[in-house]
């Protein structure tokens, strides 16, 4: 076997055993379109926010994914401007032999890691669908390019 055969199957054999973290859990600062066409996004505020619901943020460059929630039961949180703090998420599949929300970031919100899961925020996918036949443009201005409505987010508290 040739010294470079060789140091390729050893890296590879090697990286099989590597953990790649993702962002999920990590504090993000929430954004919502912006009015301005100057503009892409503006910062969300409490009063951005309803009691008691989710609230999901596309384009947040805190992460990876650009997908920052702010789950029913997260304490609200803001930075010195105002601006709302939630957490990384990412789009999922709901399934029950993997874990497809880890949370493996070292900066993960403690609150948030045991309560982590693949869940739907927006709609269900029946009426997700039907908006984005039904009104293609309105669809696009609230939801962009994503197609499901499960996201990995913390589920709700249970006294």
């Amino acid at each position: 076997m040739s010294s470079r055969l060789a140091l390729l199957v050893s890296a590879v054999l090697l990286c099989g055993g590597c953990k790649v973290n993702s962002d999920i859990g990590k504090r993000c600062l929430l954004v919502k379109k912006s009015t301005d066409p100057s503009r892409e996004s503006d910062p969300v505020v409490v009063n951005d926010l309803s009691a008691g619901q989710d609230f999901i943020s596309f384009g947040s460059l805190d992460c990876e994914d650009l997908v920052c929630v702010k789950d029913a039961d997260m304490p609200v949180e803001t930075a010195d401007n105002g601006q709302v703090f939630g957490y990384c998420s990412s789009a999922c599949v709901p399934d029950e032999l993997v874990d497809p929300c880890p949370v493996t970031d070292p900066e993960a919100i403690e609150s948030v890691k045991s309560r982590m899961s693949c869940r739907a925020l927006l709609l269900d996918q029946q009426a997700l669908d039907d908006l984005r036949q039904k009104d293609p443009a309105t669809y696009r201005s609230y939801f962009g390019d994503s197609n499901s409505p499960y996201f990995c987010a913390g589920n709700k508290i249970t006294p």
